[in-house]
Formats: structure tokens, sequence, C-alpha cells
């Protein structure tokens, strides 16, 4: 029975080779859908682009032309030349890295505290991160406005950050890593005379740097896109971040689609480098948190 299977084996091996076996036809059309839903998803950037680099004439044509007749640079020289677009950058930049730094440091230390030391409330203290973890930031926005012109912290950096320094689910995917440490590598240290920010910051956050390069380049995408918060807190131009500084792009004219294109493709160009340079790691901190809230 074995001698008359191995020539079946090898006569359909030899089949599927020359590609005379069965068509997967479930296989060619799930491939079908997922190249219709990508080209469906690509389709408004693609939009976004060629508006972008056409003229203002044709685009208020209203031609619905994929490829454009001319390509033109207009809307982006205008948006250099006529917009405050590298201050905003520069705001971007500064307070997306600013909360993404602190973000990181501050959940790592709470996490490690849940986790690794025994102290009387840990859980009440948990239980409360799990409650502010099911609390949309947008419920918070009055509370935030109101403390932060208090302080007197409006159109400033510090206004824009600090209400963004509140991401529970980075502390809770921390604790569930720290969790799974070995408690004899913090014993150890300790025998060896080592503080626990020194065992945080050489052996916990070490044996998880795929976790938190994962976290830090989701949670600085998230603050480079944030639009609510910054664009309540920050109501003069010289503070503004890029999301809520195109909302500024106006002309006499009125509303010119070429050139808001234009500010929406620079606004998203630096989270799509990032996302495309670092896809693997976006894609797991994504998994991560989408495992904590299942």
């Amino acid at each position: 029975m074995s001698a008359e299977a191995l020539p079946n084996r090898e006569a359909v091996a030899a089949a599927r080779s020359r590609g005379d076996g069965p068509i997967d036809v479930i296989g060619l059309a799930l491939t079908a859908i997922t190249i219709l839903v990508a080209l469906a998803s690509f389709f408004p950037i693609y939009w976004a682009v060629i508006t972008s680099i056409k003229p203002d004439g044709e685009v208020i044509s209203g031609s619905n032309s994929l490829i454009p007749n001319r390509v033109v640079f207009d809307s982006y020289i205008h948006i250099w030349n006529n917009t405050n677009i590298g201050i905003w950058y520069i705001n971007s930049m500064v307070t997306s890295l600013i909360i993404t730094a602190l973000v990181i440091v501050s959940s790592a230390g709470c996490a490690y505290a849940l986790s690794q030391l025994d102290f009387p409330g840990r859980r009440v203290i948990y239980v409360l991160i799990l409650a502010c973890f099911m609390v949309p930031m947008q419920a918070l926005i009055v509370n935030h406005f109101v403390l932060m012109a208090q302080f007197k912290l409006l159109n400033t950096w510090a206004g824009i950050i600090l209400p963004q320094l509140i991401v529970p689910v980075v502390i809770i995917v921390y604790k569930q890593f720290f969790d799974s440490v070995p408690k004899e590598f913090r014993e150890a240290a300790q025998m060896d005379s080592a503080g626990h920010l020194k065992i945080l910051f050489r052996i916990y956050l070490p044996m998880n740097w795929g976790v938190t390069a994962s976290l830090a380049i989701i949670t600085f995408i998230g603050a480079w896109n944030s639009f609510l918060w910054p664009f309540l807190a920050a109501t003069g131009e010289a503070t503004m971040t890029v999301p809520v500084g195109i909302t500024q792009v106006k002309d006499a004219y009125g509303i010119v689609y070429g050139k808001l294109m234009a500010s929406a493709v620079v606004a998203g160009l630096p989270v799509a480098v990032v996302y495309l340079i670092f896809q693997r790691r976006v894609t797991q901190a994504i998994m991560l948190s989408a495992g904590v809230k299942g």
C-alpha cells in the first residue's frame, strides 16, 4: 500500500508543479477581495495627492479625471510661502516627541510598581486605571480646558502636552509584560544593591524593547494626529500643531481644494513615513492594544 501511495504523491506534486492541479477558487476570491479593499482604502490618498498637484482651474471645473492634465506644485508653494507650516511642524514634532517620551517613562514606572511592588491600594489603583481606559478622552475635554485655563496654560506647549499624557493602555500593556518576567531577576538585582529605577531601566525595559518601541511609535502617531484637544488649547497660529494649522489655509476666493489637499498631504507625510519604516512595530502595537481591549 505504501508502494502505491508513493507514486500517487509524486504524481500530485508533478501535476501541481505543471499547474494542472485544481484551482483554489476560494483563495482566488479572497485575494481579489483583498486587492479591492486595498484599492478602495488607498483611493482617498491617491485622490488627495492628484488634487494637490492639479491647477486650481482644473480642480474647480468639476473634472473627475484620475490623471491630472497638467502637474503643478502651486498649492505646495502657496502653503509654504503664505502659511506658518514650518512653525506648525516644529510644534507638532516637539509636542509629539515630549508626549511620547513622558508617556513611555511614566507608564513603564507605573506598570513596574503595579506589577512588582507590594503596597497598600495597589489593586484599587489598577482598577482605577482600567476604569480610565474605558472613558474616552473626549468626555474629559471640558475638565481639561477649565484646568488649563485656570493654570494659564492655554496657547502653550505645556497646555497641549499635559492632557495627552493620559494613556492607560500603555500602562496596562507594560504591566502584562512585566508580570511575565520572572521575579528572580529583580531579587538577584536587589541582592547586588540595585534600586528600583536601576532594575526598571537596566533589566525590565531591555527585556521588553520590542514592546517599548511599538508603544512609542503608536503613541507618537496618535499625538501627531491629535486634533480635538490641540484645536481647543491652541487658538493662536504660533502654537498650533499641523492638524490644527491646516484648517487655517484660506484664500480670498473661498474654499481652495487644491491647497487644502496639499496641506493634508504635508500633514500626513511624517506619519506615513513612520508607518512605512516601522510598520511591523505599528502592527504589533495595534495587536497589543486590541488584546487589551479584548
